[in-house]
């Protein structure tokens, strides 16, 4: 018996296979579902206890990143996606994936009197599309469900073109810290605060900013791609790593959400 984990695509998606070998190491089974076939049947959600939308550029990107997808998921399936978080069902959002969450009102949720969308990721402040490991930090205060007992210091892949988190403003910037909602921030490699300084910061994010989640723990996005390191040969220095590690940072990350499903949920198959 498995947890069942729909990994939600479209027009424009490409890190749907990486992410579907994932969560399968991590021990879910997982279905690619086209939103097509979502927004025909919002009631297939419910076959499933783990919802990812994967990386990519989800209809080109055009208007802005992840906006067209999710303005598809806003008017047409909020209800189906709340009822699935309600049910304690975790999501994920990884880099166009966190783009889509973060301009639905699903991440990272109201704040600060501020309902509807109350975060967005801009362009990188460097003008580039910014393709190099970082390291992140996960926040010791943060209720993120995805990111518990995690390294101190995990060193992940970024791709991407807008990536800058950016709250509303200073009062939402502020409850998101209050509240436990920033999961990951970008640090140097022992860990110290990256400080806004690029490369550490790879792209100008409010105060390190490298993923959040909402309310409940359970919708995490973040840039960083733990998807592409779940085995320690996707290192780029892998043959210097002594001893080598037996599986990737990133795979951490989708056990967690596994092993909510099996204790807090129940599993599917």
């Amino acid at each position: 018996m498995k947890p069942r984990t729909l990994i939600l695509r479209t027009a424009g998606t490409n890190c749907d296979k990486e992410t579907a070998h994932a969560f399968e190491l991590a021990g879910a089974t997982t279905e690619s579902v086209h939103i097509n076939r979502l927004l025909a049947d919002p009631a297939l959600i419910d076959r499933y206890q783990i919802l990812a939308v994967p990386g990519g550029f989800s209809y080109g990107d055009d208007i802005a990143a992840g906006k067209i997808l999710a303005n598809q998921i806003l008017h047409h399936l909020r209800d189906a996606f709340r009822a699935f978080v309600e049910a304690g069902k975790p999501v994920l959002g990884v880099c166009n994936g966190f783009q889509v969450l973060v301009k639905t009102d699903l991440l990272p949720g109201p704040a600060a009197g501020r309902t509807g969308q109350t975060a967005t990721l801009a362009h990188n402040d460097s003008g580039r599309f910014v393709d190099r490991w970082v390291h992140v930090a996960p926040v010791a205060a943060s209720r993120c469900v995805w990111t518990r007992d995690l390294p101190p210091v995990l060193e992940l892949p970024v791709a991407h073109g807008e990536g800058k988190f950016v709250p509303a403003d200073d009062a939402v910037r502020a409850q998101l810290w209050r509240d436990g909602r920033v999961a990951l921030a970008y640090a140097n490699s022992d860990g110290s605060p990256a400080a806004g300084r690029d490369p550490a910061n790879p792209n100008g994010s409010a105060e390190d900013i490298a993923g959040v989640c909402d309310e409940t723990g359970l919708v995490f996005g973040l840039m960083p791609h733990p998807e592409r390191y779940v085995s320690p040969y996707q290192h780029f220095a892998w043959t210097r790593q002594k001893p080598l590690a037996t599986e990737g940072q990133g795979l951490r990350v989708f056990q967690n959400a596994v092993r909510h499903v099996e204790q807090a949920v129940g599993i599917g198959v």
